[in-house]
């Protein structure tokens, strides 16, 4: 028998621990309640037209150590293309290639980290993106694994954002004109996938101009999308063992702005994106021609989507963009 990933297994204590409550938890004071209708918007991209870098950058890695509050730690990876040839091994601390370039921010699931999604990750940043993926107080492998805490990660990520984001204007630091503070994106999986999806719901953030959802599902967060504008990505596993497909479908079908939804037939929870090749491959380039879409503002790049899902037979893409 096939032993699966912990971060598979225990992602199902979040549903359970959601769906076992009496009532549903409750957005933060002054938020909209998470079952409130969506808000209207205008389905115009904000992101200018403009071209996708077309060569393949090297890959480089850094940590960085954040802190929200004083009591919730949240070291970060951060992902970013490098001067050098790519194709090699990624990098620790190697020098940032020239440019500046939107940033992408992932979210794990639970009991994983960061680096569990390294294969998937380093091919966004190969493509001309800046990554950054916290790893959470409470959910990440090693924690006490509270599942009800991803309710305050949204926040978490937010932080997050503006801190990275301070790195670009830092004097001194490697990333320093490196950032492009107007084309940022939200992304993540299962419980980081609840979370994405906070962070244009109940804890909605301006400055994201698009969403990818791994694997996830409005439970706690609500699917009162608020705020300009921001295409969304949902992939999703048919098989999906942990988080259903219907339950993923069920918010995707409510998101009120431009969205695409790439169904893989016999895809389950996570393990495209944990390092199965020929599903991961798919999975890899759809979402880099959507960011290539969203965040360059690349017509091209919206144009091969529909091809890039099919390659392989191995998934469908519903288009709604």
């Amino acid at each position: 028998m096939r032993r699966r990933p912990a971060a598979l297994i225990t992602a199902a204590v979040l549903g359970a621990a959601l769906t076992g409550c009496s009532e549903q938890p409750t957005a933060p004071a002054g938020r909209p309640a998470p079952d409130a209708p969506p808000t209207s918007a205008t389905p115009a991209q904000r992101v200018p037209a403009g071209k996708a870098p077309t060569e393949s950058f090297a890959v480089g890695v850094r940590q960085v150590k954040l802190n929200r509050d004083g009591d919730r730690p949240l070291p970060v990876t951060l992902w970013y293309p490098a001067a050098g040839a790519a194709g090699g091994a990624v990098e620790r601390s190697a020098p940032a290639a020239d440019g500046r370039f939107p940033v992408v921010l992932f979210s794990h699931g639970l009991s994983a980290r960061p680096e569990d999604y390294q294969a998937l990750l380093t091919r966004w940043a190969a493509a001309g993106f800046v990554v950054a993926a916290p790893r959470f107080p409470h959910t990440s492998r090693g924690t006490d694994g509270n599942p009800l805490d991803v309710l305050n990660q949204p926040a978490d990520v937010s932080y997050v954002l503006t801190r990275v984001l301070a790195l670009g204007e830092k004097a001194g630091d490697p990333l320093r004109g490196r950032l492009d503070p107007e084309r940022v994106a939200a992304t993540g999986h299962s419980a980081g996938g609840v979370t994405t999806i906070g962070l244009f719901t109940a804890g909605r953030d301006e400055r994201l101009d698009a969403g990818i959802v791994f694997a996830g599902t409005a439970l706690g967060v609500g699917t009162a999308f608020a705020g300009a504008a921001a295409p969304q990505l949902f992939v999703h596993g048919e098989a999906d063992e942990v988080v259903s497909y219907a339950a993923g479908k069920a918010v995707y079908d409510v998101v009120p702005w431009p969205k695409a939804m790439l169904s893989l037939p016999k895809g389950d929870h996570g393990r495209a994106l944990l390092g199965d090749g020929k599903a991961l491959g798919v999975v890899a380039d759809t979402t880099v021609e959507f960011l290539r879409w969203t965040l360059y503002g690349d017509p091209a790049a919206k144009r091969r989507l529909p091809a890039d899902a099919a390659r392989g037979g191995l998934a469908t893409l519903d288009d709604r963009l």
